[in-house]
């Protein structure tokens, strides 16, 4: 199985890119828990797992049958919240997964999947400069019914610590895709992962 790892920093389009190409190659997706707020547009089980934080402590403290892979809190202007990725139902297959998260997580996937053989994990990193980002941070703001701009601002600035070259290099990501034009962007990404015969775009 090969193992699509994606991740970027905060508005940086990597979720839009995300579900085009779960539209455009025959993957499974992997459906991440979350225990913040759902957000307009969003839809429990597709966007996240969004889960309690009393079934989220469930699953950290072991009550569960499915292990915790990895999680981590962030402290929020609304509160703790926890996001995890929880070894489930739907590692059980051998068909390519596209994966989304961060980079600490993508670590933890590694380190989790070292020994299997049958496991390949491709990351994929987007990149916008950080001035584009924040306008397109602030937009998506605007269209929430009850904007968090402090909890956007937390973010953009703790995206610059997480994400910071040093930690890139350790993870050893030495590939960027720059997402100025979405669509090149894409199909840079599809022709990286994977041969074009085997691309579901009657387009290309």
């Amino acid at each position: 199985m090969k193992l699509i790892y994606m991740m970027g920093k905060s508005s940086t389009g990597k979720d839009t890119i995300y579900n085009i190409l779960k539209q455009k190659m025959d993957v499974n997706t992997y459906v991440m828990y979350a225990t913040r707020p759902i957000r307009d547009g969003e839809v429990d089980g597709v966007t996240y797992n969004f889960v309690s934080k009393e079934q989220m402590q469930e699953y950290i403290d072991g009550k569960k049958e499915q292990s915790v892979i990895e999680y981590r809190t962030y402290q929020t202007e609304y509160g703790p919240w926890i996001y995890a990725t929880i070894n489930d139902e739907q590692f059980n297959s051998n068909k390519d997964m596209l994966m989304l998260g961060t980079l600490e997580s993508y670590m933890k996937i590694k380190e989790n999947f070292v020994d299997d053989r049958d496991v390949d994990i491709v990351p994929i990193y987007i990149e916008v400069p950080d001035n584009i980002r924040l306008r397109r941070a602030i937009e998506r703001e605007e269209r929430q019914k009850q904007p968090k701009y402090t909890e956007m601002c937390r973010r953009f600035i703790a995206d610059s610590k997480d994400f910071s070259e040093e930690n890139l290099e350790k993870a050893q990501i030495k590939k960027k895709f720059y997402n100025m034009d979405l669509q090149e962007c894409v199909n840079e990404i599809i022709d990286y992962i994977q041969p074009k015969e085997n691309i579901y775009d009657e387009e290309r």
